[in-house]
């Protein structure tokens, strides 16, 4: 677990606060809602990093169901938000295509967790990053954006599609509102402690 620590003690030496923030991946497929994701929960003005879809680009991005989206995350999204007092969260956005997975590597080295979002109209576009996490051990929950318009599934529905682990949390969500992605990160952050808790008693057990 990554985190960074600033102990500030007060001039009667009677004050010490500790500040813990988490490094927390966004992940999913193309113009599934990630930067909409960081953009809505940052307390700062979130870093991005899009660029104008081009013709050269449309051999290689499937806009299919996004047919509206313009532009695209070419490095990443940062955002940052203080879930209670003394804990903040660093909010790192991937991007979404296959041609930029080489950013992956560097982007999860020390974090936390991951939210994985999901569109249930293209549902299998977020197969990779679940994989991606699965297969290095970095906790994760699906959270299925609730685009206008498209079908509504439960999460033990979501779960059984993506054949996710048994207890990887799904939540519904929409990634424009704060509140519902404060929500989701919060869930995030439990399971993930719960996650390395249990691993750090399984290496002294």
């Amino acid at each position: 677990m990554a985190y960074e620590r600033s102990e500030r003690t007060g001039a009667d030496d009677e004050t010490d606060s500790t500040a813990l923030a988490l490094k927390i991946l966004v992940a999913g497929g193309f113009g599934v809602g990630k930067t909409t994701l960081v953009g809505a929960v940052s307390e700062i003005r979130p870093l991005r990093t899009e660029e104008q879809l081009s013709r050269a680009g449309q051999s290689v991005d499937d806009t299919g169901g996004v047919d509206q989206k313009t532009t695209t995350t070419v490095a990443m999204d940062f955002g940052r938000i203080t879930i209670r007092s003394g804990l903040s969260l660093y909010l790192f956005g991937t991007p979404g295509q296959d041609r930029f997975w080489f950013l992956w590597d560097e982007l999860s080295q020390g974090a936390l967790g991951a939210v994985v979002l999901a569109d249930t109209r293209r549902l299998e576009d977020c197969f990779p990053a679940v994989d991606y996490f699965e297969h290095r051990k970095i906790p994760f929950v699906v959270a299925v954006n609730c685009f206008t318009g498209a079908r509504t599934y439960g999460a033990a529905d979501v779960s059984l599609a993506l054949d996710l682990d048994r207890g990887t949390p799904v939540v519904l969500c929409d990634a424009r509102d704060r509140d519902s992605g404060k929500e989701v990160l919060i869930r995030l952050v439990e399971y993930a402690g719960r996650m390395h808790t249990a691993r750090l008693l399984d290496s002294v057990g």
